[in-house]
C-alpha cells in the first residue's frame, strides 16, 4: 500500500487510574505505599492510538460521558490527530474508568466500569465515513452485537481482538479477517475459535507475553517471533498495540512473518513505559529496534 493504511476502530475509551506498588494484593489483602496516576485507556482507544502513532490514518467510533473525565480520556487521541467526529458523548452514562495496580515487575490487575462503553449502540453506527477505510478494528469492550453490526457492515479487512473474553456469534468470528488472543483467551474459546479459522481461512494470531507471538492459517503455525529484550516498567497496553501493529503492517503488505515480528517489537517498547497510552511508540522506535525473529 502505497499512501497510509486508513483504520476504523470501534471501541472503548476509559480513563486509567494506575496504583503503582511494590506488588499486587491478594484476594482481600491491602496494599498500601502505592502511587496514583490518570492516564487515558481503554481499549479502543489504545488501538486507535497506537496505529496513529505507527503511521495509519484513523477513525475512532466510541462513546464517552458528559462529564469532565471525558476531555482527560481523549486528550492524547486528540492531539495527535486521530478523527473523533464519531466519539460521542452520551447524556446518561459516565466515562469508562479502569482501576489498575502494576506491581515493581511490571504485572497489573485491572477493573473496568465501562460506563458510556455499554451505550454505544449498532444505531450509533450512522457515519458513512467510518466504514470506507482500508480496515476495521474490534475489542469487546462495547457491546458484541455493536461489534458484529460494525463487522458485517464494513466491507474491508476486519482484525477482531477478543478480549476480553466473551461468548460471541460463530458468525462473527467467521467474518474478522484476523483474530488475535492471548492464551488464556485462546483457552476460553478453545474448538469454536478453531473451527471459526478453519471455515473462514482467517489469520488467528496468539500472544504468549514474554515468549513473543504465533501466526495460524487453517490449522498451520505459519509465523512465530519473539520481542526484544527490554526492561518491563508497565504491561498495560502491551496487548493492545500489538494488536494496531499486526493489523498496520499487514496492511502495508508485509508478509506474515514480518508483520508478526513487527507487532512483536511494538508490544515490547509498549512495556517499557508507564501508562497504557503514554507508553505507545512511535513508527520510528519500532522501525529501529532489530529483533531475533
Amino acid at each position: 500500500m502505497s499512501r497510509a493504511p486508513r483504520i476504523t476502530v470501534v471501541g472503548s475509551v476509559n480513563l486509567d487510574f494506575v496504583a503503582r506498588g511494590a506488588r499486587l494484593p491478594a484476594p482481600g489483602e491491602t496494599v498500601t505505599g502505592a502511587t496514583l496516576a490518570r492516564h487515558p485507556g481503554g481499549k479502543g482507544a489504545n488501538q486507535a492510538l497506537a496505529a496513529r502513532r505507527l503511521g495509519a490514518e484513523v477513525r475512532l467510533v466510541a462513546r464517552v460521558g458528559r462529564d469532565a473525565l471525558a476531555a482527560e480520556a481523549l486528550q492524547l487521541l486528540h492531539a495527535e490527530g486521530v478523527d473523533l467526529e464519531d466519539c460521542r458523548e452520551d447524556p446518561q452514562a459516565a466515562t469508562g474508568v479502569a482501576l489498575i495496580a502494576v506491581s515493581i515487575q511490571g504485572e497489573n490487575q485491572i477493573v473496568v466500569a465501562p460506563g458510556a462503553n455499554a451505550c454505544l449502540r449498532a444505531a450509533h453506527l450512522d457515519a458513512d465515513a467510518a466504514f470506507a477505510t482500508d480496515a476495521l478494528i474490534c475489542q469487546l469492550e462495547v457491546p458484541v452485537d455493536t461489534v458484529q453490526a460494525a463487522a458485517l457492515r464494513h466491507p474491508g479487512f476486519v482484525c477482531l481482538n477478543l478480549a476480553p473474553a466473551l461468548d460471541v456469534p460463530p458468525e462473527l468470528l467467521r467474518r474478522a479477517d484476523l483474530l488475535i488472543v492471548n492464551e488464556s483467551e485462546a483457552a476460553y474459546y478453545g474448538i469454536v475459535l478453531k473451527q471459526a479459522v478453519a471455515d473462514s481461512g482467517a489469520l488467528l494470531a496468539i500472544t504468549l507475553g514474554a515468549r513473543g507471538a504465533e501466526l495460524w492459517r487453517g490449522g498451520l503455525r505459519i509465523a512465530e517471533a519473539r520481542p526484544p529484550a527490554v526492561q518491563v516498567v508497565d504491561t498495560t497496553g502491551a496487548g493492545d498495540c500489538f494488536v494496531a501493529a499486526l493489523t498496520v503492517a499487514l496492511l502495508e503488505g508485509r508478509a506474515p512473518a514480518d508483520a508478526l515480528r513487527f507487532a512483536c517489537v511494538a508490544g515490547a517498547l509498549a512495556t517499557t513505559r508507564a501508562g497504557a497510552q503514554p507508553s505507545l511508540p512511535w513508527r520510528a522506535e519500532v522501525d529501529g529496534v532489530k529483533t531475533l525473529g
